[in-house]
């Protein structure tokens, strides 16, 4: 008997928080700390990765079927590159300015492990409908993680965030963030903050009396 597939409520939630890529898995470290000097970056490069993560999916699920068991590593593999090659000329020649600052980070959405993570976990066991919501929720969820450490690096480093001036003139930038250094700082503190959320709201749930269904933890833990 096969087990009934979960609520596309919970597949987007898991996506976007529960099993977050960056704050429970802890994947996709590569881009997340390399291309987050600022939240532009980070949505541009979260969108590149949405699009490939969402077209392997619908398409790993159309075919899986048909996909011998032991071959299969390597024709998702081949999918996932086609697709990020099609992102990849896409954004030069309709977002070049971006893909310029992107550079190599584009092709290497080939061996982000959150995709084929999803590829042989969800996609391949999983109908269209669900692996699309799936992928986007994944897809958003990485996006909120590399726009909050790339917000968060430009608002300390610069005193800006989307070319506005917050802390005014008078603000003197913590010039740290903006380098390498500064995006394992940051990245930290906002690990402590989400699992400080975490802590809190299980302890709701158990002043509650009820069971949570999901935490961050317990996802990863069966990511």
């Amino acid at each position: 008997m096969s087990a009934k597939e979960p609520e596309i409520s919970q597949i987007f939630a898991d996506g976007v928080w529960n099993n977050n890529v960056i704050f429970a898995q802890l994947l996709g470290m590569c881009p997340l700390l390399g291309v987050t000097t600022n939240a532009k970056n980070g949505v541009g490069m979260g969108m590149a990765t949405l699009m490939v993560l969402l077209g392997s999916n619908i398409l790993i699920s159309m075919v899986r079927n048909y996909i011998p068991s032991s071959v299969r590593i390597p024709s998702y593999i081949v999918i996932i590159a086609s697709l990020v090659t099609i992102v990849d000329l896409s954004m030069n020649a309709f977002a070049h300015d971006m893909h310029k600052v992107l550079g190599l980070f584009i092709p290497l959405i080939v061996v982000n492990c959150c995709i084929l993570g999803r590829a042989e976990a969800f996609a391949s066991k999983s109908g269209i409908f669900h692996s699309a919501v799936d992928a986007i929720g994944m897809g958003l969820g990485f996006t909120l993680a590399l726009v909050l450490l790339g917000g968060t690096r430009e608002l300390l480093g610069s005193g800006r965030i989307w070319d506005i001036d917050i802390f005014g003139a008078s603000y003197h930038p913590a010039i740290a963030f903006i380098l390498p250094p500064g995006a394992f700082i940051a990245l930290g503190f906002i690990l402590v903050g989400i699992r400080w959320l975490e802590k809190q709201r299980k302890a709701k749930v158990a002043a509650a009396g009820t069971t949570p269904v999901h935490t961050q933890s317990e996802a990863a833990c069966h990511a």
